[in-house]
């Protein structure tokens, strides 16, 4: 009578592993792609704080951080910290993008989790975007090495005028200052 169970039990936990994986919308790494010039997919997301949020932020320019991991946020962090010393005139929005038919069933979980590791205080300029307009983000800079974040200055029209993606170098965040300063 054991072994009957025993292999139900097994059978029902293969099959919920596949399903999961399936949900999950498990795909290869989209090469990385170097977008300047090229002007940033049209997207709609949440803020932490409820706001739908429609990027690019057409007349304004901003500094996009997106990340595509959740183990992206150290990166995440010295970025951040590193653009608040250089008090930069610009409007900084993290991105997390997340593509898949699972992970929007539950945004709601996932952004409760971010939100209580995050002080209410900057929940305003963190936007996530789930599903298809995830995919989009994910298709127009490569997803290779999800730990390092995209980091894209975007002009008033929403065209890509910087770009980086190999992980903080405080060389590049002096060269992004200097390209931030001077209005391009």
């Amino acid at each position: 009578m054991r072994r009957p169970r025993r292999r139900i039990a097994l059978s029902v936990l293969l099959a919920a592993g596949l399903l999961c994986l399936q949900l999950a919308s498990c795909r290869a790494p989209v090469p990385n792609r170097v977008p300047l010039g090229h002007e940033f997919p049209i997207v709609q997301g949440r803020s932490l704080t409820g706001e739908s949020v429609r990027l690019p932020m057409l007349g304004e320019r901003t500094l996009l951080l997106v990340g595509y991991a959740q183990n992206a946020q150290f990166d995440a962090d010295r970025w951040i910290f590193g653009l608040l010393q250089a008090e930069l005139p610009i409007r900084i929005v993290e991105l997390p993008t997340i593509p898949g038919l699972f992970p929007r069933l539950i945004s709601g979980s996932i952004d409760s989790g971010m939100r209580s590791g995050i002080p209410s205080e900057d929940w305003a300029s963190v936007v996530t975007v789930y599903g298809p307009p995830a995919r989009e983000i994910v298709n127009f800079t490569g997803s290779e090495k999800p730990r390092n974040m995209r980091v894209l200055l975007l002009d008033r029209d929403g065209t890509v005028r910087w770009f980086h993606d190999r992980g903080f170098s405080a060389a590049k965040l002096l060269e992004l200052s200097r390209q931030v300063q001077a209005g391009n």
